[in-house]
């Protein structure tokens, strides 16, 4: 992999010597409301010079406490979403396959399942940790069965009961309620107040993959991403978790996705989900 003429803030260590490896997908052909978030990765890469490499909150610094690569986007086919999820997944693999952790920036959330293939085949025992607003349960969306709307049911397909942890869910059909209540994923609706009590159930040993839809954020916070849905966290509430999923849990791989940067005008959504990316960064435990 080479260097990118543009790069995350302080994401420019050698691909050889980096511990984490960004790539983005930018991809947004099933999103079934207001599409945008293929131009999520630039933006952030672009906005991130407007944060600093330095988190006061963790008194650590991109570019001297972590060693991240910025691997750029993959040029993926619009409108073949079984050939966009063959491409993530190869590079996923590429990147875990030089002992590194990818970190998947979307892109709608359906760029997740490439990416959680490639972990899955490496880490067989793998969780998934997943903050969103939508369960992303259903088992197709008018029939489509590869959407945004159905990509953690895809990921059940893969990994089975009782590994998918979801927090912050408060949108869904009556089908994927029951899906929940059945016991095949655990979910929290509304909030993340069961979070240590997960966090001990996986233990520190498991792999997991964490993935954060960023609607999970409150839409006063965060209005720029498609299906915005009010009554969700705050950024201080989400960094918190996150930091506490990325310290506490062995985490292999995660992603960030669903910025639509075109609809805040504002810009505080582009911001926030930079500091976020750089706060989890700084704390990922390699």
């Amino acid at each position: 992999m080479e260097p990118q003429p543009n790069q995350f803030i302080g994401c420019d260590k050698p691909f050889g010597e980096a511990k984490a490896v960004l790539f983005g997908a930018p991809y947004d052909s099933t999103t079934s409301f207001r599409p945008g978030t293929r131009f999520g990765p630039a933006a952030m890469r672009a906005e991130s010079f407007g944060i600093e490499t330095y988190s006061m909150l963790q008194d650590r610094d991109l570019s001297e406490d972590a060693s991240v690569f910025d691997s750029g986007d993959l040029e993926l086919p619009f409108g073949a979403p079984d050939r966009a999820l063959e491409m993530i997944e190869s590079r996923a693999a590429e990147i875990l396959d030089a002992g590194k952790v990818p970190f998947l920036l979307g892109g709608e959330h359906l760029v997740t399942l490439g990416s959680v293939r490639a972990v899955a085949k490496r880490h067989p025992d793998l969780r998934i940790v997943h903050f969103d607003a939508h369960a992303d349960l259903r088992e197709d969306y008018l029939g489509v069965k590869l959407s945004h709307a159905c990509v953690l049911r895809r990921c059940h397909d893969i990994l089975g009961d009782g590994r998918i942890f979801q927090f912050g869910i408060r949108s869904g059909t009556r089908d994927e309620r029951r899906f929940m209540e059945d016991g095949h994923v655990t979910t929290e609706l509304f909030s993340d107040t069961t979070l240590p009590d997960v966090l001990k159930k996986i233990g520190s040993a498991k792999p997991v993959y964490l993935t954060i839809d960023l609607d999970v954020v409150d839409p006063s916070e965060f209005p720029g991403t498609g299906t915005q849905e009010a009554g969700g966290l705050s950024y201080s509430r989400l960094v918190s978790d996150v930091l506490r999923v990325c310290r506490e849990l062995n985490v292999v791989a995660l992603d960030n996705v669903e910025l639509s940067p075109a609809l805040d005008p504002t810009g505080r959504s582009t911001a926030l989900a930079c500091k976020l990316l750089r706060e989890e960064l700084l704390a990922l435990r390699r």
